[in-house]
C-alpha cells in the first residue's frame, strides 16, 4: 500500500505541475492529493512537497486559509476563458458544443471565484 500511495502521490504532483500551465487542469487539488498520499506513505516526500519553493505555498495556503491568491485567480480565470473562447469559436463547428464549452468555462470560473482571496 505504501508503494501505491507514493506512486499516486508522484502522479498527482506531475498532474499538479501540468495544471500550472494547462488551464483546464487544476493545480491545487492534485497537489493536495499528493500531500495526502505522501503524508500516509513517506514523511520525506511530504516534507519535500510542503517545503517546496513553488508547490508548497499552494498546499499551505489552501489548507490553512481555504483561499487562493488573487494572482492565481486572475491567471486561472483568464486562461480558462481564453482557451474556451478559442476552442468554441475557432475550432468547434457545432453550436451545442460551443454552448457546452462556455457553460463549462462559467462553471470553472464560478468554482475558482467562490474561494476566498488570499492577499
Amino acid at each position: 500500500m505504501r508503494i501505491f500511495l507514493i506512486l499516486c502521490g508522484c502522479l498527482a504532483v506531475v498532474l499538479g505541475i501540468l495544471g500550472i500551465f494547462l488551464p483546464l487542469l487544476p493545480t491545487t487539488p492534485f497537489l493536495l492529493l499528493a500531500a495526502a498520499c505522501f503524508f500516509r506513505s513517506s514523511p520525506r516526500l511530504y516534507n519535500w512537497l510542503i517545503s517546496h519553493k513553488r508547490m508548497g505555498p499552494y498546499i499551505r495556503n489552501f489548507r490553512e486559509h481555504r483561499a487562493i491568491p488573487l494572482k492565481a485567480k486572475v491567471i486561472s480565470v483568464s486562461m480558462v476563458w481564453i482557451t474556451m473562447l478559442i476552442a468554441a469559436f475557432g475550432v468547434v463547428p457545432h453550436l451545442w458544443i460551443r454552448v457546452a464549452l462556455l457553460l463549462l468555462a462559467a462553471g470553472i470560473s464560478w468554482h475558482i471565484l467562490s474561494y476566498k482571496t488570499l492577499k
